[in-house]
């Protein structure tokens, strides 16, 4: 009731929508399981709830979407309808149809409590911003959980650890790219938009992390175990070891739920490949209804089949490139993430690439320098790995005592506080 009412303060309109959500695949789950032995049963209960939860996630989402393209195509004048977008839907929708997926495959039994499920898809640490946790990793936890000061402690300091980089790192390197859309696209130095690019790489990666490790660390505290979400992936070597590290939740679902289904590798070269273009436009999809997203997805899928094909057996020869590639290209990938508009992507690699060179970038980073370095910093490990010598001295604690009052004196100060994830 405390995750219901909490969804309900930011979404009061779309808590029936949730509920809903949760009573639909609760029955799904208890007929797939009470028809065991009738397989067609069970196949039509499974794609009944799918084309609920994918048809409800589209109607949102993408409707409008769906209706520009037809209009652009068939030069047509479908009127848009005012669809305001769920909170956290993506995520949410996610979630509940992992668990009527794995009720069918057998992976779990069927939930018999209402409140547990609900409680399982409601709650509130990872409700709006992830991590994707699946139903098999928090069942037995949803029944009987085990309370210990030490595990409240530790969540504690994820959690700190989590807001600071939410608050004090992403929200503060975050105005650097704001400002490159306020200049204009075309009017930045080709340095500005180097350093616009590792703002918005930075702000991103410190914002869902901060939000994944806040989650975290509230379900610690809460008893729950909550699956890592990041793991240093700017530090990879190659683009399959950065979608290895970044937002680990969404990518080994679409790989239990959707690649895997699809055949995986199992059944040819030509049909994994087109099993990955059809993971990665999807994958892009789930992010936004825009083509950028779609295109984003796309790129990616470019990237992982030619290190698939020969690429990556020559990065793990060359240790210094393959780093200097991978971080290239995830700077591209997050020019076509972060820009809706396909004309202004276009300009703004551009400018990437104009060599022009004007004194434009001394300013902003004079303004940025420090928290750049400091973002590039807390990006690697070796803070870390200090942090997990010195995690029980009184020094660290102070540490995180600064943190978090820092943290709160920022938020109440403040008028810059983006929420990146309003698409989801």
């Amino acid at each position: 009731m405390a995750s219901v009412f909490f969804y309900a303060w930011g979404e009061p309109r779309f808590v029936i929508l949730i509920l809903i959500s949760i009573l639909i695949n609760y029955i799904a789950g208890i007929f797939i399981e009470r028809y065991d032995r009738n397989e067609k049963i069970r196949v039509t209960i499974l794609v009944l709830s799918i084309i609920y939860n994918i048809g409800t996630l589209m109607f949102f989402k993408y409707f409008n979407f769906i209706i520009e393209n037809i209009n652009y195509i068939f030069k047509g004048d479908i009127s848009f309808i005012d669809i305001p977008l769920p909170l956290g839907i993506s995520f949410y929708t996610f979630q509940i149809m992992s668990y009527t997926i794995d009720v069918y495959r057998r992976d779990t039994k069927a939930e018999r409590s209402y409140i547990n499920l609900g409680a399982y898809l409601c709650m509130f640490p990872q409700l709006i911003a992830g991590p994707i946790v699946v139903y098999t990793q928090v069942s037995k936890e949803l029944r009987k959980r085990s309370y210990y000061l030490k595990d409240i402690e530790k969540g504690l300091r994820i959690f700190i650890l989590g807001l600071g980089s939410k608050v004090l790192i992403a929200n503060n390197v975050g105005g650097l790219w704001d400002d490159m859309a306020q200049i204009g696209y075309a009017n930045i130095s080709m340095p500005l938009a180097w350093l616009g690019l590792l703002s918005f790489s930075l702000q991103i990666y410190f914002d869902f992390n901060g939000y994944s490790l806040m989650a975290i660390g509230l379900g610690k505290m809460l008893g729950f175990d909550f699956p890592q979400n990041f793991n240093f992936p700017y530090i990879s070597k190659s683009v399959t070891e950065y979608w290895r590290r970044w937002h680990i939740t969404l990518s080994t679902w679409f790989k239990e739920y959707l690649y895997i289904p699809l055949g995986g590798n199992r059944k040819g070269k030509l049909r994994t490949y087109i099993n990955l273009f059809i993971v990665w436009s999807v994958t892009g999809l789930w992010h936004g209804a825009s083509w950028n997203f779609i295109f984003w997805g796309i790129y990616f899928f470019v990237l992982l089949s030619l290190e698939k094909l020969f690429l990556k057996k020559w990065l793990e020869k060359n240790v210094i490139l393959s780093r200097i590639y991978t971080i290239l290209a995830i700077l591209l990938g997050w020019m076509i993430f972060a820009i809706t508009e396909l004309e202004n992507i276009k300009i703004y690699f551009g400018r990437l690439f104009s060599f022009s060179i004007s004194e434009d970038w001394i300013y902003y980073l004079r303004n940025y320098g420090m928290i750049l370095v400091i973002g590039i910093l807390f990006s690697t490990p070796f803070l870390k790995k200090w942090y997990d010598k010195q995690a029980n001295k009184i020094l660290c604690n102070i540490l995180l005592l600064v943190i978090f009052l820092l943290s709160i004196a920022y938020l109440v100060d403040a008028a810059y506080n983006p929420f990146l994830y309003f698409r989801f």
